[in-house]
């Protein structure tokens, strides 16, 4: 199989938006260089570049990659940690005519090795963070290396190579879950992007005054929105490293230094962001929060409201196959206020998502694909041009999710099926009231819980498995696994393989054994009927109470964010259903509510209450 892909020829929905349809990202890159070339593009850490410093490097790249034999349509993972390097790379491979495969180095070796068969590509980008996990992985065909090659690349010209490149060329490809237990690859094209920014609409006022945060993986195009936001219009981009976007006060702080601009979170994250920041004396020159990847609950961020009175809220809901955002909300008081608002899967209130953006159009239908009225709920279907190319080497799956507009007068244009319910409001205006099937979202990603499920029955003595997504006490979600075993299943040992072949995110924070799984009626799942989990019920590890008032502080925190009975000193915090998100609420409120201040990398150090007890102890003892 060729690693290259074939051009689409498919003439897409053309809607009353104009956008330039003859320009590509790398052409809008190179534009805003040659503008503001001595204006600060990028800044992680104690390191930046300017965009002259940034638009130079990266043209060497691309000559170097073009010498490798990286053209239009060639597809190039990218396996790199958050820095300056990794935007270097991505922008490197546009502009060698090539598409990126943005691939997190903390991926299983498993789902690497997956996504590079996929690809079949005969060249990929790392770094010396990544080698292990890449040498791992046995690579067979080239591997540039970014950081200890760069003396030769170095050497190349600064001037971009000529490659041709059109709209219609493939910009990145991002993986997402797939419900046949491997994820499926979504191919964007240079359009998608384009009319995502740039239309005679525009939907912000973004420009060069503005600093951004790319605050999440690359692995998740919330990040497309971030990078190019702040690239296209000559505004300062600043790269979070894990260890600030895992902790909200580093991450506040850095708001603040910084002068960030535009915030872009998903409503789980933001949630915890904001205990941390409002009450303090902290001052931010945010304009804009801009809300996508999960459900939002606008009465929620009335607190934000009262501390930043001038910054403006957004809700954006999003498909990747739709190129990041379909939909745009400016809240206003009336929903603020609206305590009866509640996060989608209710059937009576949603979450209000707004209006499709310019270059979109959106549709509510029933099964026979007819359009419901007004107040009823329907599936979402999303046309326009920012449907993705389709699914990468999955033609089957691709014509099942990207149909025929039956709508439309033109014969090749496409609707792509959501599978996300919503209910159109007499203003106009759409509400998200969840999925059609078994499609969650955790964190920001769409994760098919067979996949989880998949895996799990690979591992010996699970005879059924079956994930459900429940609701925490921070008001996001985490996965919860339901397991029949034909034996004796170790629940640590189950956890473990897991993170062999699955990202972190999508490892189920909780494994509950069952005697059998409820079914409907009808044979299917029954899933209101699994038991409510209680981490503390399924301990093993003898009870040791809390011997004074520190161990006692930190028990409370854990049995609010925990949700769980009872919590010993030899309790392990993920062993109860802990995640990084969990870790996070958990060290902002010991800070806020108890005055002990964690690092978060400490919980993952000392994930008992006995073990962080003797740490905070030990930090507060006079030398």
């Amino acid at each position: 199989m060729s690693n290259t892909l074939p051009v689409t020829s498919l003439t897409k929905s053309t809607l009353s938006v104009a956008y330039p349809k003859d320009k590509t990202l790398v052409d809008l890159l190179v534009e805003q260089a040659a503008k503001t070339p001595d204006a600060i593009a990028v800044v992680f850490e104690n390191q930046q570049l300017t965009y002259r410093e940034l638009d130079e490097q990266s043209n060497q790249l691309a000559q170097y990659l073009r010498r490798c034999g990286v053209g239009r349509e060639t597809l190039v993972p990218v396996c790199l940690d958050r820095s300056l390097a990794m935007i270097i790379a991505l922008l490197g491979v546009l502009k060698a005519g090539g598409a990126y495969v943005p691939i997190d180095p903390d991926y299983p070796g498993e789902r690497i090795r997956y996504i590079l068969a996929d690809v079949n590509g005969s060249l990929m980008i790392g770094d010396d963070r990544s080698r292990d996990k890449l040498t791992e992985v046995e690579f067979e065909s080239t591997l540039v290396w970014i950081d200890s090659d760069w003396p030769i690349i170095s050497n190349e010209s600064i001037l971009a190579p000529q490659t041709g490149l059109t709209p219609q060329n493939a910009a990145y490809v991002i993986y997402t879950s797939g419900s046949t237990g491997r994820p499926k690859g979504v191919v964007i094209e240079h359009e998608n992007v384009v009319r995502l920014f740039i239309t005679d609409r525009p939907l912000f006022d973004f420009g060069p005054r503005d600093v951004w945060t790319m605050f999440h993986s690359f692995c998740f195009d919330f990040s497309v929105w971030e990078m190019y936001g702040a690239l296209l219009f000559g505004g300062r981009l600043v790269v979070i490293p894990k260890a600030v976007a895992q902790d909200a006060r580093l991450f506040g702080k850095l708001l603040a230094d910084q002068g960030v601009t535009v915030l872009n979170q998903t409503p789980s994250a933001f949630y915890i962001l904001q205990e941390q920041m409002v009450g303090t004396s902290e001052a931010l020159a945010v304009r804009y929060v801009i809300f996508g990847g999960e459900a939002l609950n606008p009465a929620k961020l009335k607190p934000w409201k009262q501390a930043y009175p001038n910054c403006q809220l957004i809700n954006m809901y999003g498909i990747t196959e739709t190129t990041v955002h379909v939909t745009y909300l400016a809240l206003d008081d009336d929903q603020l206020n609206d305590s009866t608002s509640r996060i989608a899967g209710s059937p009576d209130r949603g979450s209000p998502i707004g209006k499709p953006i310019p270059t979109l159009t959106t549709y509510v239908l029933d099964a026979d694909q007819n359009e419901v009225s007004a107040g009823e709920i329907g599936e979402l279907y999303v046309g326009g041009a920012g449907l993705a190319r389709g699914y990468l080497n999955q033609p089957e799956l691709t014509a099942q999710r990207f149909i025929r507009h039956p709508f439309s007068p033109e014969p090749e244009a496409r609707l792509y099926r959501s599978g996300d319910l919503v209910r159109q409001l007499p203003g106009g205006g759409l509400e998200s009231l969840g999925r059609i099937d078994e499609q969650v979202k955790i964190r920001g990603y769409r994760i098919e819980l067979g996949e989880i499920e998949q895996a799990m029955l690979r591992y010996p003595g699970v005879k059924h498995a079956v994930v459900v997504a429940k609701d925490d006490a921070g008001g996001s979600k985490r996965l919860v696994g339901y397991v029949v075993q034909t034996g004796v299943v170790d629940r640590a040992d189950l956890i473990q393989f897991l993170h062999t072949c699955l990202p972190d995110y999508m490892v189920p924070a909780l494994l509950m054994p069952v005697e059998a799984i409820p079914l409907t009626s009808n044979g299917k799942v029954d899933r209101n009927a699994l038991p409510n989990p209680d981490a503390s019920n399924l301990l093993t590890n003898a009870y040791v109470a809390p011997g004074n008032a520190l161990q006692n502080s930190l028990i409370a925190v854990w049995k609010e964010v925990l949700q769980v009975s009872r919590v010993g000193l030899n309790d392990n915090f993920f062993e109860l259903g802990g995640n990084s998100l969990l870790a996070v609420k958990t060290v902002s409120l010991l800070r806020q509510e108890r005055g002990y201040d964690v690092p978060v990398t400490k919980l993952y150090q000392f994930p008992t209450v006995g073990k962080l007890a003797n740490f905070i102890e030990g930090r507060t003892k006079p030398n």
